[in-house]
């Protein structure tokens, strides 16, 4: 199995309960976008900003932050130095244990000269969002269920669009920062579409889970088992003591989506059986060298 065989199995495995029909998502994505997307990341060794944080009943969901925590992690044992980036409460939530850019603009001109400010400042090799809101075409936020939630939302997306480095997005339902690439595939949905674009979009049944395959790339070329030390329990724990709640429920649970966090640690276990951190993938038969 060669990279761009993995890539596409990872973006297999990771659309195959087709929650939220990303697959019509995935099937509008020129397939090895996850290996794209990990090429971007590979070897950084400088400033990378996670954006993160959908707002849900005056706080923040769950899908998000636990893959946010989870690539700031890896980024950081490979030698990066990444900001999660973020608007209150979560960033007040995560400011004692990770470096936090704190989103401030509640409008699109203020978010502008904010974007301009951090970049400038910053100057990050990449920018990652994750679980993001992105503008409709109106200028609000919407959320699944057609709610405008534009009172409660933190403006990212300038700093993807005036971003003079490689943007990455994931997401899971079509409202989300990244969707833009793939407009008209999602006028398939019942969504109001986010039109904010990126230089590679990916696509998740739960947007956490994508973090986790770009990880797995980041683990393969270092060597190093990164996906073990993720634990989306204890990730759970560490955002539900700080106000966290579940983006489909909207109840301060140790759920993501409403599922539980088996689920996104059998996620982990079978992209490292995938990228031969696991004792199981002799067992399956993934005993062949990874090509380039």
């Amino acid at each position: 199995m060669n990279e761009q065989q993995l890539s596409e199995s990872i973006e297999q495995l990771l659309v195959s309960r087709n929650l939220r029909h990303m697959t019509v998502a995935q099937a509008a994505l020129q397939p090895g976008y996850y290996l794209r997307a990990a090429r971007h990341l590979r070897d950084s060794t400088g400033t990378v900003i996670i954006g993160t944080g959908f707002p849900v009943s005056s706080t923040f969901e769950t899908d998000g932050p636990v893959g946010a925590i989870a690539l700031y992690q890896a980024l950081e044992a490979l030698g990066a130095r990444p900001y999660i980036a973020c608007g209150a409460p979560l960033s007040h939530a995560l400011a004692p244990d990770y470096r936090v850019l704190n989103l401030t603009a509640r409008n699109l001109e203020a978010a502008r000269i904010e974007a301009t400010t951090q970049l400038s400042a910053l100057q990050p090799h990449a920018i990652v969002a994750i679980e993001r809101p992105g503008i409709a075409a109106d200028g609000r936020y919407y959320n699944m269920h057609g709610e405008d939630i534009t009172a409660h939302c933190f403006y990212f997306d300038p700093f993807i669009s005036q971003a003079n480095c490689p943007t990455i997005a994931i997401g899971d339902g079509g409202n989300e920062i990244g969707m833009g690439n793939i407009a008209i595939a999602l006028t398939r949905l019942d969504i109001t579409a986010s039109v904010t674009c990126c230089n590679e979009l990916l696509v998740a049944d739960v947007s956490n889970w994508g973090a986790y395959g770009l990880i797995a790339f980041l683990g393969l070329w270092s060597q190093q088992d990164l996906l073990a030390n993720i634990s989306p329990e204890d990730l759970l724990h560490y955002l539900s003591a700080r106000g966290s709640v579940d983006g489909v429920t909207r109840q301060n649970t140790l759920t993501e989506d409403g599922l539980l966090p088996f689920e996104g640690a059998n996620i982990i276990e079978q992209l490292r059986v995938l990228t031969h951190f696991s004792p199981r993938s002799l067992e399956r038969g993934y005993s062949e060298t990874m090509g380039t």
